[in-house]
């Protein structure tokens, strides 16, 4: 949605995206705490994003196009955690670092939440002066 705010409702929709994943894979890790076997998952998306914005931002001919077209081609990776484990049933969830991890997305989800919001304020206060 480029526009008055250039790619900034496209960046922050994006990470809304990815961060609600990142919620909804430590959440099935929590789940699946008592199950045997059970590999823990998790989401990686920083530093792709990272690397297309850079790129994109160093196009001389049109870097306002280049970037939207980084962040709409930017996906996340869902990996499979295989480190040992040192439970008998196999399953390698730690659940402290879980809880830290659904703490955090919980906290940048919100962040970003609020920054949207912020912006739509501003860009509604802007019309009423008119």
């Amino acid at each position: 949605m480029p526009g008055i705010y250039g790619n900034g409702v496209s960046l922050t929709e994006k990470m809304l995206d990815f961060l609600w994943t990142r919620q909804s894979v430590t959440l099935n890790n929590i789940t699946n705490d008592d199950t045997p076997g059970f590999k823990s998952q998790y989401v990686t998306f920083e530093e792709e994003l990272k690397e297309r914005l850079t790129e994109a931002s160093a196009s001389s001919h049109a870097p306002r196009r280049e970037v939207a077209q980084a962040i709409d081609h930017t996906r996340l990776r869902l990996h499979t955690t295989r480190s040992e484990t040192t439970r008998l049933d196999g399953n390698n969830v730690d659940m402290d670092q879980e809880q830290v991890q659904l703490v955090r997305a919980a906290y940048e989800y919100q962040y970003m939440v609020n920054s949207i919001n912020n912006d739509f304020t501003r860009l509604k206060n802007a019309a009423r002066s008119f």
